[in-house]
Parts: C-alpha cells; structure tokens; sequence
C-alpha cells in the first residue's frame, strides 16, 4: 500500500487523486454492491444502477472520511483527544473509527437527539456529551471545548482528508462499472460530491456528475448563486443528514471547479424516491439517501434522458421505523399517483351523489365535509377535500380540473400545498363563528420529550391561541400549525422566544377554503 498523505488546507486536483487512492478505509469499511434497479430502469428508459452505502458497518457512507482523516493523526494528536459534533451518522462514523484505531472520542449532539441514534454512537464507543438544542449549538460547543483543551476536531465535510476518504465512492464506481454516464450524489455540507467529482475529474472526465439538494436547505445552490458559500436563514429538518444552513469552503471550491450540475427536490419527490428503492432493491433508506434518486428521475424527466448508465448513491439507512408512515403518505403524491383538490359545490341534497358520478370510475383515495350553513341571506355552497388515485400522472390532473370546469365546479388544484398536506387533510373542524383578527403559523422543531410542553408554554401563556394542530409522524422533528388572536401585540417577540423555525401562514390559498 502507498503511503498515505497529509494534505494541506487546499490541496491540488492531483495531491486528491493520490489521497483517495491511499486513503486505508478499508481498515473499517466495505467495497459496497453496486446493483441495478431493473423495474425503474424499464420505466425510466435508462440503466439505471444504486451503490449501496447503506450497507456499510454504520448504514452510512460517513464512516469513510471520518477514518481517513482520523487513521492520519499523529500519536501526539490521538493523544489529546478526538472530538466531533453530531446529531446522526457522522457521530457513528467517528465513533465506530475511532473503536478500530484504539480511541474514546467525545461525540457532542444535541439534547433533542433521539434515543436510538445515542445509542449507536455508544454501541460503537463513542462518549457521548448532549449539549444545545440543535446541531449549530452543539457544533460551536465542540469546536469550543477542542480549542479550550486542545483536543482534535473531527469535520463532518469540510476537511480535505474527509473529503477525500469520500471520494473513494467515485474510485470504486468506475471500478464496477466503467460505461457510466452520469453519477447522482446528494449534498448537505459537500463531503461526498466534492470528493466523487474531483476524482472522476481527473480519471474519467466524459461522467457528469450531479449534486442533488433539497429545495428547502439548499445551501449549494445558494452559493453558486452568491458565488461564495452562504448561509440560509433555515433549513428543513426531514431530510436531517443534508439539512446544512452553510456549505464548506473548501467543499465549495471543490464542487464550483469540478461539479457538472446541481438539481432540487421537494419532500415528495424523495418519498417516491425511497418507494423506488424499496420496490426494487428491498432496501429501506433514510431520506437523505434516498436524495440522490430523487434528484436522478427529476433530471431525466426534465432533460429528456434516455439509453443511458445513470447511477445514484444510496447514502444512508438511519430511518426511524416510525418515519415510514410519513414517506408513504407522501410518495404518492410524489410520484404524481394522486391528486388532492378542494371543490365547491351546492349545499343540498344530492350533491355528493352527483360529485361522485362526475368522477365516475376514478378511485376516490379521501373525502372530507363539514356542514356549514351561513345566513339566509347568503349563497350556500360547501367546500369538500377530495384525493384522487391517478393512472396517467400529470395528464389526468389536467382532465380531471377541466372535467370539474365542464360541469360548472369551482375546484383548486392543492397537490402541491404543503400545508394541506402537512396539516388541513388531517384536521376536524370548520370556520370560527365569529370574525376575529388572526395570525397563523406553521414551526418546525426536533422532536424530543418535553418539546411540545415547551412550545405550549412559552406561548400558550402569552398569546390567545386560535387554531392548533399537531400529529407526530415519528420523525425526529414535529411540525405545528397554530393561529393566534392578533391583538396588535407583536407576536413575533413571543415566537423569538421559543427559538424554533417558523413561517406565517396567514395567506396560504389552503387556508382560505377551510380555516378562515
């Protein structure tokens, strides 16, 4: 074996090459399968192949770049001790690294970290310090206690050994399968698509290679646009292992120079994503690993691909079992195989009767009415919530608005309203019987123990609190919609106070047809 490098904050294209190749991974990690998905290959009208990272010793690509850069360190540095911050799979990495290399490290993660994620991390030998309410605290506490002890830091990403213990995801690719034409990556802090694109850069430079983020935590995409690496005001928490507020620095230098494009997805799309992934290779991913797949049928629909080797990297396998109500909820949607609308129609008899036969032999997946009877002196309709089964995608939501038009039904199209369908589908109730000045808002929070008492009492005691809703989909974060009496009081002071991601709401269409 080569011996292996130590690289210095920048390293060039070639000092990466070498690093990747001598990177001694294998010390701890496996070569990963390489398989192909034959029923969305047909579908897609591409080979479509799946490297398997969820089959490494922590379920997780991490643990290669964590004992790249932690099989590097000197005894001196080994002796002082490891370090690192965490709420997921790098903390597995580093610990299960460090087991093999004869260290303790100090994994801080959050104190709203679940209790099955804690326990890998002890399994693997990690000691594990909680501290903070999310991961920006607990990172800044480590870098904190790293500085102040003079302990080594443990990088998620943004270290050039990390990124380059991940490029060996791209040196075994074109290893197993040397007619690629394209690789699908996804991208939280750029650890992985940094490493993957410098290396087929240099060796195979005719494979494109294709960073996938989330629409809500893009934080790639944001600096390309900047032309330097950003930071988001907030990010969304389902996809936990790429929700990255700032890109690296040197993960951006890497990916602006080497990485051919970047493609967004919405929480949908990755649910169908891991619907696919299940279908085909039985394997049950986490939706940061099933990004990449997301991010690959999307490119294929919208570049009109066809006839070629497409592989996508299946990151990931830390799923909450509880979170697999959520994602089949979704995928439907996700895939475009159902619809959801709100419809007007008479408040009288028969109208249900006649709606349905409007339908005809179309498969009714959900239907909710309230009775809502207005003065006498007012026109009244009723407002359904309906879900429609679809066969032909797009095409058929199209038939069935202009089915609905036909027969003088006012309709909406609400498929892709996240508050509907977040919230409204699951709610009782109707409109209050009395105008009232109200503002209203969705919040995202990591899902703990005491986290909804929390919520409650900072601004149940605080503000009148109108509307509520809230249903655990067994995730590691809880997602509120909540209306508040506007009493010309400055609401957003309380919300400061509680600290957790918030968007006002007060406008949303979704709203108007069932809630205000």
């Amino acid at each position: 074996m080569a011996k292996q490098e130590r690289l210095g904050d920048k390293p060039t294209p070639e000092e990466y090459l070498r690093a990747i190749i001598c990177a001694p991974i294998y010390e701890v990690a496996k070569k990963t399968e390489l398989q192909e998905m034959p029923k969305l290959s047909e579908r897609l009208g591409n080979t479509i192949l799946v490297k398997r990272e969820d089959n490494q010793p922590v379920h997780s690509f991490k643990i290669r770049g964590a004992y790249a850069m932690m099989s590097q360190l000197s005894d001196e540095e080994k002796a002082r001790g490891i370090i690192t911050a965490s709420a997921g799979n790098h903390a597995q990495g580093v610990a299960l690294a460090g087991k093999n290399l004869g260290l303790k490290p100090i994994i801080v993660m959050p104190k709203v970290t679940p209790d099955i994620k804690i326990d890998a991390v002890k399994n693997f030998g990690g000691k594990v310090v909680l501290h903070g309410a999310n991961f920006d605290e607990a990172k800044a506490y480590a870098i904190e206690k790293a500085q102040k002890d003079q302990m080594t830091f443990v990088p998620p990403f943004d270290s050039p050994a990390v990124i380059a213990g991940q490029g060996t995801i791209g040196l075994e690719l074109i290893q197993q399968y040397a007619h690629l034409d394209m690789i699908f990556v996804p991208v939280g802090g750029g650890g992985l698509a940094a490493g993957v694109s410098v290396l087929i850069k240099q060796l195979m430079p005719h494979i494109k290679v294709i960073g996938v983020e989330p629409k809500d935590a893009a934080c790639l995409k944001a600096a390309f646009d900047a032309n330097q690496p950003t930071t988001l005001e907030r990010v969304s928490l389902f996809a936990e292992g790429v929700a990255v507020k700032r890109i690296g620095d040197e993960t951006f230098r890497l990916c602006k120079e080497f990485l051919d494009d970047v493609t967004l997805v919405d929480s949908d799309e990755i649910c169908a994503a891991l619907k696919d992934i299940f279908d085909d290779v039985r394997a049950v991913g986490e939706p940061s690993g099933a990004l990449a797949l997301a991010g690959l049928k999307k490119y294929v629909q919208q570049n009109n691909i066809t006839k070629k080797n497409l592989v996508h990297v299946l990151s990931g396998a830390n799923m909450n079992f509880h979170t697999l109500r959520y994602v089949s909820e979704r995928a439907e949607i996700g895939e475009q195989r159902e619809a959801l609308f709100v419809v007007t129609i008479p408040e009288e008899k028969g109208s249900f009767l006649r709606f349905c036969k409007i339908l005809g032999n179309r498969s009714v997946t959900e239907f909710s009415y309230r009775y809502s009877k207005l003065a006498k002196d007012q026109k009244n309709d009723a407002k359904i919530f309906v879900g429609i089964r679809l066969m032909n995608g797009l095409t058929e939501k199209n038939e069935i608005l202009n089915l609905f038009t036909k027969n003088n039904l006012n309709a909406t199209d609400l498929s892709n309203n996240d508050m509907t369908k977040t919230h409204l589908r699951y709610m009782m109730g109707g409109r209050v019987n009395q105008k009232i000045k109200e503002k209203i808002f969705s919040f995202e929070f990591p899902e703990a123990s005491g986290a909804l008492v929390l919520f409650l009492e900072t601004l149940g005691s605080s503000c009148n609190i109108t509307l509520f809703h809230y249903r655990s989909h067994g995730a590691d974060y809880g997602r509120v919609l909540c209306g508040f009496e506007n009493k010309d009081e400055d609401i957003d002071m309380y919300l400061s106070k509680i600290g957790y991601s918030y968007r006002e709401e007060t406008q949303n269409i979704a709203l108007e047809f069932f809630v205000k």
